[in-house]
């Protein structure tokens, strides 16, 4: 280690976040490699080392011939103080050396708020943060993730996004910088190679076009970059890479488990859910293959719970064979079994005896809307009664804590659809004082409420997001409505959501934005004690951006959009069907029922059925 960080790790928050050696880490001979890559994630270790993600890329490059991938995160504010008063700039965690040193950087983009961090990770680390002030090919810094699904506003840091599932692509972009590296291409050449891999987004090969409105009016494109990128995924999901080996941290992480994914995508089509409509088509694992997956992962960790990873556990045709195979092993060696993402509409007394028979906890669901009719107009699908229903089987199977999360100011919502969240709080109340099975112990109903965000990409993108002061104002109607004692009402301040919409629907205008709140002192922006409002406002206005005219303005449906650049494999048409059914509260059932005609299967490059 460092001499200057044994120094430095004494006087900082949870010193173990910075030290590497943990069980199951990667550690190969970087003298005997072909290419050093640095996993990076712009959020702290807890955050970063439960990410399923991370851990799945982290694996899946370590297989590749001649390529040594380390991680790096994000320093708490401590920590950073103390690095640039030492002058020792930001490391990977398995050599400690700098990723100055390292070919390629990449990064995690799951989350608009995380931004400035990215700019923070390569400053601390020495990189110039704009791609043009890095004109040599080494290093190459580039993003995936969610959030690459627009990536205008970040697009003049990176050399390149890769968009969509990165296993197979970000193997691809690595073998073409070896052979890069290895021939003594430059930068440019080999940008405009990449260009040609499915998935692959070359900022720089692009040139947005604005008219005197501010409008975007066109895109010009150069080096014979494709007019669309479309997303790339897993096609053979049943035997792709899963992390049966992950690394065990050295400190306590958010999701501290073995978290075993069972599906990607969602059959639902919720009209406000990107995720949901960006990792389609759904594609399963069978409960064979996981149920073996998930006990050599606690054997090989030690750890004494798993999770159920998808958007939509419940929705997992095989999930009580799933159960009753893990649970076989598990229940003898005190290990649990927790099912996230459940859904109201198809939760059993069956599905409760498995969740509760080695530990149990609270349950949560999402309505996320009071009314019927508002559920309908956002696709949600679940009725008041398959929400009572589910409660009933949980109050007399002796469950009592319940969370209940909603939004408020969806398209379409009224003051009648916000007072509906009290009521049904109160119907909730009911079902437990009526079938709780012990009611000594009482009851803990927590009704959440966030803001909502229009995100690029599902039927919802042309909305407007309601003013920060409507927010609360509706949540002052709901606050007033919510009377019950045993009822706790918990609402997300309105001003990170804002700047997450901003962020989201934003343009490659955005990005002197960007640079001018982390210049200001802006990182770890998704955490209360680093984000200021205040500092965004102020560099919006210096920047000449109106935040409105990203976040609070309808979009025409003809209008050119900054992510119109990014195929998804879900087509315009059908979102704008969408749209309107929403406007209709119409419901469009789901994929099971029958394919809605949204484009995603194409992208399997195979007749394939989304169910």
């Amino acid at each position: 280690m460092d001499k200057r960080l044994e120094r430095i790790l004494p006087r900082v928050q949870k010193p173990a976040r910075y030290t590497g050696g943990e069980y199951n880490q990667i550690m190969k001979d970087k003298h005997s490699v072909r290419l050093r890559m640095a996993l990076c994630f712009p959020d702290i270790y807890e955050i970063g080392m439960s990410n399923l993600g991370m851990r799945i890329l982290y694996g899946s490059t370590n297989e590749m011939d001649g390529v040594w991938c380390e991680r790096a995160y994000a320093p708490w504010g401590d920590m950073e103080e103390e690095m640039r008063r030492a002058g020792v700039p930001l490391y990977a965690l398995e050599s400690g050396d700098p990723l100055s040193e390292f070919d390629v950087l990449g990064f995690s983009l799951g989350y608009e708020m995380a931004y400035t961090s990215v700019l923070n990770m390569l400053d601390l680390a020495g990189i110039p943060v704009r791609s043009a002030d890095r004109p040599e090919l080494l290093p190459l810094v580039f993003a995936g993730g969610t959030s690459c699904c627009n990536p205008e506003p970040m697009a003049e840091f990176f050399d390149l996004m890769v968009v969509g599932e990165g296993e197979e692509m970000n193997a691809d972009v690595l073998r073409l910088l070896m052979r890069a590296k290895d021939e003594g291409w430059s930068k440019q050449t080999f940008l405009r190679e990449a260009a040609k891999i499915g998935g692959v987004y070359v900022p720089s090969l692009y040139r947005p076009v604005y008219g005197e409105d501010g409008m975007l009016t066109g895109v010009e494109r150069a080096g014979g970059a494709p007019e669309r990128v479309t997303k790339r995924i897993v096609t053979d999901f049943e035997h792709s890479y899963f992390p049966e080996n992950p690394i065990v941290p050295s400190t306590e992480i958010v999701h501290d488990r073995v978290n075993l994914e069972l599906f990607r995508g969602c059959i639902r089509g919720c009209r406000f859910c990107q995720a949901g409509w960006a990792y389609r088509p759904v594609r399963y694992r069978s409960a064979g293959r996981s149920v073996g997956m998930g006990i050599r992962a606690v054997e090989n960790t030690g750890y004494q719970e798993a999770s159920l990873a998808s958007l939509s556990t419940s929705d997992y045709p095989e999930l009580p064979a799933l159960c009753d195979g893990l649970l076989e092993w598990f229940e003898p060696r005190s290990v649990s079994l927790s099912l996230p993402s459940l859904r109201a509409d198809n939760f059993s007394m069956e599905l409760m005896d498995k969740v509760q028979r080695v530990r149990k906890s609270g349950l949560t669901f999402a309505p996320e809307a009071g009314s019927q009719r508002l559920r309908d107009a956002i696709n949600k699908n679940v009725t008041e009664d398959a929400l009572l229903n589910t409660c009933r089987i949980a109050f007399s199977g002796g469950w009592n804590t319940v969370k209940l999360y909603f939004m408020l100011g969806l398209p379409t919502e009224t003051d009648e659809d916000v007072l509906a969240i009290a009521e049904l709080a109160d119907h909730v109340l009911h079902c437990w004082r009526t079938h709780a099975r012990n009611k000594n112990r009482g009851v803990r109903i927590t009704v959440s409420t966030s803001c909502f965000v229009p995100k690029p990409h599902t039927p919802f993108q042309w909305e407007p997001q309601v003013t920060m002061e409507e927010y609360l104002r509706r949540v002052k109607l709901l606050r007033d409505n919510m009377r019950a004692k045993n009822v706790t009402y918990n609402w997300h301040d309105p001003d990170t959501s804002l700047i997450e919409a901003v962020l989201s629907r934003g343009d490659r205008r955005l990005g002197p934005v960007i640079e001018a709140v982390w210049r200001d002192g802006g990182r770890l922006e998704a955490w209360g004690e680093y984000f200021s409002f205040e500092r965004w406002m102020r560099m919006f206005a210096r920047c000449g951006v109106d935040p409105a005219f990203y976040a609070n303005r309808t979009r025409d449906p003809g209008e050119r959009l900054p992510w119109d650049v990014i195929d998804l494999g879900v087509n315009k048409a059908c979102l704008q069907r969408e749209r309107e059914a929403a406007y209709a509260s119409r419901l469009t059932p789901d994929c099971r029922a029958g394919c809605a005609g949204c484009g995603a299967k194409l992208l399997m490059g195979k007749e394939f059925v989304c169910e």
